[in-house]
């Protein structure tokens, strides 16, 4: 186990090699300056991890040092010991509102010193572990927010998610009258796929095409796996001939990607575009049924195209 490192800031020498000789002795290992300007580089440069800091320096008052290092963020979580002969109320008042953890008027006892600087240690060490586990929780936290929102196989938006989205944007759309198409994408004879090469593979695949999806939209454009091996994405103030525009370069890009796991082997897709603004669209499942439709007829006509409403 590291020893636990003292900034000691003490611009009487002999004071301060007393009390640096008696800190080493007790196991700590000790950083000593004598005055406000370097006790900041020390506590910034050293990862202290306490400070015993007197109250009257050269350069300046230990309350404005003691300020400035719970100021600072890299600093300010360091337990802070002030040592001083002024043993008045006030003095001792001033010290605390300054920000120190502690107060001990000179002339002090060693072991009361050591027992101080142990149970502020330990309170920095029970602070620690109380922010790591935070950390941790926030961490479990994002990763359940993520598992709630995200399709797990390929790394996509999920149905739920894309559904609220799309009443989002939906109502925006009609609000200011701005374009909104949707785009339903199917991989051809995905069946086969999975038949010929196994899950597998297949599972592969799938992550390959949402990959290769995901770099071909827009950062505004939102995609999601809706189901099977199915896409669908929702491609914002882009009217439905943009939005087919939209659709051809996904559809090339997937047609022409080597995907690793089918080496000599060419996946296509099937992909059909609606958008509003559309008198026979008016609500977002209608959106999605027409973008469907299209869809289908794509397969219809053979497969590996573009299909609008």
């Amino acid at each position: 186990m590291s020893k636990a490192k003292v900034l000691l800031v003490e611009d009487n020498k002999l004071q301060a090699d007393i009390i640096r000789e008696f800190l080493s002795r007790n196991g700590y290992e000790v950083v000593t300056v004598d005055n406000g300007v370097a006790a900041f580089k020390a506590a910034q440069m050293h990862h202290v991890d306490i400070v015993l800091l007197d109250r009257i320096l050269p350069d300046m008052d230990g309350g404005d040092v003691c300020r400035w290092l719970k100021i600072d963020p890299n600093t300010r979580d360091i337990p802070i010991i002030m040592l001083t002969a002024k043993a008045g109320l006030d003095d001792k008042i001033s010290g605390l509102e300054a920000g120190a953890d502690d107060y001990l008027p000179k002339p002090f006892e060693e072991s009361e010193l050591n027992a101080r600087i142990f149970v502020r240690l330990r309170s920095k060490a029970h602070q620690d572990e109380l922010k790591q586990k935070n950390r941790q929780l926030e961490d479990m936290l994002m990763r359940v927010e993520s598992l709630a929102i995200m399709d797990p196989l390929t790394g996509l938006y999920n149905r739920r998610r894309f559904e609220a989205i799309l009443s989002t944007e939906f109502k925006r759309s009609h609000r200011y009258n701005n374009p909104l198409s949707c785009l339903v994408i199917d991989v051809d004879h995905f069946k086969k796929i999975n038949d010929t090469h196994g899950h597998q593979t297949g599972d592969a695949v799938l992550k390959e095409c949402a990959q290769v999806i995901q770099n071909t939209i827009r950062e505004v454009d939102t995609a999601a796996r809706w189901g099977g091996e199915e896409f669908i994405i929702l491609v914002p103030n882009t009217s439905k001939e943009n939005g087919k525009r939209a659709a051809e370069r996904i559809w090339k890009a997937v047609g022409g990607h080597a995907f690793a796991v089918l080496p000599g082997v060419q996946v296509t897709v099937s992909i059909g575009v609606a958008g509003i603004p559309d008198p026979a669209i008016q609500t977002t499942e209608q959106l999605i049924h027409t973008a469907d439709v299209a869809m289908y007829e794509a397969k219809k006509k053979g497969r590996n195209r573009v299909e609008s409403s």
